[in-house]
């Protein structure tokens, strides 16, 4: 009885007791019982203890809920947005910032196209939360689910049994799986790699993980959605498996690496740093312009593991390692970072210093290889290479069109009317791409899946050039016709 004398003396049993027809009036006489005498009868008693139970829960419930799901209370949640853990390292809270919607910038100018403050709250806050609060309420979001008929997924299993494959077509695998094309693969490749025998994987948790994490990336994004992680994870198995580089590789290496690829970009929103610090957004003050976007990758995917307790039977040193080494991985996709990489790749190179029988230089090649797979768009085949370079353009263009719209200066890359996708992937191509590759050839020895890529690499840009070549010449023509007509007085 302690719980109940508890109970009733809390504020929450003193509420209860307000409200006369909930509780049975033979309780107010349970004073008698902490005396030694127990006047309540035994069914009364376990009627009590159900209705305390119930009573508890259904207050309690939505008060776990309801930072997700009231907006008002949800607009007025302020503080910053990370939880320390018992390993130290800082993750973000799942859904503790809004989705970006880019409707509320510069709302004082444009308030007649926001409308009043609370649809301003609502913008803000329902589609980040949705995901959320669906996952913290138990609610796995049926796009999880494989509901497809046998023809798609023994296709899907077809596919997989050629992951390693470098023509791979993950747009395909995403349509066979329905959109979970995430999921599925990093499932498929845990299971190959031995990581969920040897490190004792809960399949129920790892389930949990990798939806939350491909439900965290967001599909309106036309480059970083979650068929990119995918497709760079797809890319870093085929790394994984380069036989220089394979025959060291420990069971903690491949779960890193494969675990670094898939949630490189979680929770991507469509723009670029300089864009975050321009429009002051919070993610720019919490990381002090330093990095952004790559440690809020980093420490939501902390705030994934800690949630899903995928990590939670491991030893607390081994945990804390694996979180800082994620963070080590990530934060090397940072572009602004290339040629700092670059240049010590080159080193170890030209002094033929690299010992991967060294974990840290184990792990530097593993920030390499991850490096490659998020830029490899180039090295694929012309069809899939092409519909990535035009994804990511679509992207530039947006926050282009974003920048314009509120005045703001637009980033190099992302005005639609000077930079084309022809001229913008054969610069990406010729001082990004090509670097690094041609001293990832060094490291492989030319293997048969580094030549391959090269030579798609090489065929893409000759082809991008000739594209560049027909557009000018187009708009050359076109040029020439306006002026003959306005020489004929036809102009404006």
């Amino acid at each position: 009885m302690p719980v109940l004398n508890r109970f009733l003396n809390s504020e929450f049993g003193r509420r209860l007791s307000m409200s006369e027809e909930l509780l049975p009036t033979s309780v107010w006489t349970l004073s008698t019982y902490q005396q030694g005498a127990l006047t309540l009868e035994l069914p009364e008693l376990i009627k009590l203890v159900k209705l305390v139970w119930k009573s508890k829960h259904n207050l309690q419930g939505p008060r776990r809920r309801g930072i997700f799901e009231n907006e008002d209370t949800l607009s007025n949640f302020q503080g910053d947005g990370r939880v320390r853990g018992q390993t130290g390292v800082l993750s973000e809270r799942r859904g503790s910032y809004p989705f970006i919607d880019f409707r509320l910038l510069n709302t004082t100018a444009h308030s007649g196209e926001i409308g009043t403050k609370k649809k301003v709250k609502r913008l803000l806050s329902f589609q980040r939360y949705f995901h959320a609060s669906r996952l913290l309420r138990g609610i796995v979001p049926q796009t999880s689910l494989h509901l497809l008929d046998e023809d798609y997924l023994g296709q899907a299993a077809h596919m997989l049994s050629k992951v390693g494959m470098w023509n791979f077509d993950i747009f395909l695998f995403d349509r066979l799986t329905n959109g979970n094309s995430l999921v599925t693969l990093l499932c498929h490749l845990f299971n190959v790699h031995g990581l969920i025998h040897h490190f004792h994987l809960d399949m129920v948790k790892l389930h949990r993980f990798l939806v939350m994490v491909q439900e965290d990336y967001h599909s309106q994004n036309p480059y970083h959605n979650a068929v990119h992680a995918a497709d760079v994870t797809q890319a870093m198995h085929c790394y994984l498996k380069e036989p220089k580089f394979a025959r060291y590789l420990t069971p903690l290496d491949m779960f890193l690496g494969l675990m670094a690829a898939a949630a490189h970009d979680v929770d991507h929103p469509g723009v670029n740093q300089p864009f975050l610090i321009k429009t002051k957004h919070h993610l720019a003050s919490l990381y002090q312009n330093v990095s952004v976007l790559e440690n809020h990758h980093w420490r939501s995917t902390v705030g994934m593991l800690r949630e899903s307790g995928l990590l939670s039977h491991l030893p607390a040193e081994m945990t804390q390692d694996i979180e800082q080494q994620l963070g080590s991985l990530i934060l090397a996709t940072d572009i602004s970072r290339q040629n700092e990489f670059l240049g010590r790749f080159k080193s170890h190179l030209d002094s033929d210093d690299l010992s991967l029988e060294d974990v840290e230089h184990r792990h530097f090649m593993l920030q390499i290889a991850l490096k490659c797979a998020d830029i490899c768009n180039p090295c694929r085949v012309w069809e899939m290479s092409k519909q990535w370079s035009e994804r990511v353009c679509e992207e530039f263009y947006r926050q282009g069109d974003l920048e314009s719209k509120f005045d703001l200066e637009i980033s190099p890359l992302c005005n639609q009317q000077i930079d084309t996708v022809p001229g913008i992937q054969i610069g990406f191509m010729t001082y990004i791409v090509e670097p690094l590759f041609e001293e990832w050839t060094r490291f492989t020895d030319s293997s048969p899946l580094t030549e391959t890529m090269m030579s798609h690499l090489r065929k893409n840009k000759a082809r991008w050039r000739r594209l560049r070549h027909k557009q000018h010449h187009r708009d050359g023509d076109a040029s020439s016709v306006c002026l003959s007509d306005a020489e004929e007085g036809g102009g404006p």
